[in-house]
């Protein structure tokens, strides 16, 4: 599986593509960041981040986008960006008819780390770890872009499992 992992933001978006199966070593293809200047209007920034997506999805053609789950924070202005930019990535996505999974910040660091609540620390360590790189990942953005991916890859096989599950049960006339 092929996964393009999508750490949203206006200004820095992280993205990374790694390619691999649950239980065998991962592989990076790709990691890096979708920039946009601060100062510039909302509109023009997310087509950068558009223009930016789609050229990742391009080169590295993946089965998947995950994305991170956009969670409420104090600041409204943070948040209404990172959504911005977390639709951009979907719709991009989706566009091409490639799925979209989402996952919450505490679902990639519980996964990659063992912890929700590790920090990006530990999260950039253990992603140079997996991924046996050289160095974390920098900006932490790209480092929580691979996060993402390798989350996906470890968790979609029992997600597919419990969807599987549900349909079954739906179709024999109960209710999940």
């Amino acid at each position: 599986m092929r996964v393009l992992g999508v750490d949203p933001g206006l200004t820095r978006c992280g993205v990374g593509v790694v390619e691999g199966v649950a239980g065998r070593p991962l592989t990076m293809l790709g990691v890096g960041v979708v920039r946009t200047p601060a100062d510039a209007d909302i509109g023009p920034r997310l087509v950068g981040i558009e223009r930016g997506i789609e050229e990742w999805i391009e080169r590295y053609q993946p089965e998947l986008v995950a994305v991170e789950r956009v969670f409420s924070q104090h600041n409204v202005r943070t948040v209404m960006g990172t959504a911005q930019a977390s639709a951009v990535a979907m719709l991009c996505a989706s566009r091409r008819g490639i799925p979209v999974a989402l996952h919450t910040p505490s679902e990639v660091k519980a996964a990659v780390t063992g912890s929700g609540r590790a920090d990006k620390a530990q999260v950039g360590a253990m992603v140079t770890r997996l991924l046996r790189l050289s160095e974390p990942p920098k900006p932490a953005d790209a480092a929580d872009a691979l996060a993402l991916a390798i989350c996906h890859i470890w968790r979609a096989p029992a997600q597919n499992r419990l969807q599987q599950a549900v349909a079954l049960h739906t179709a024999k006339g109960r209710t999940p």
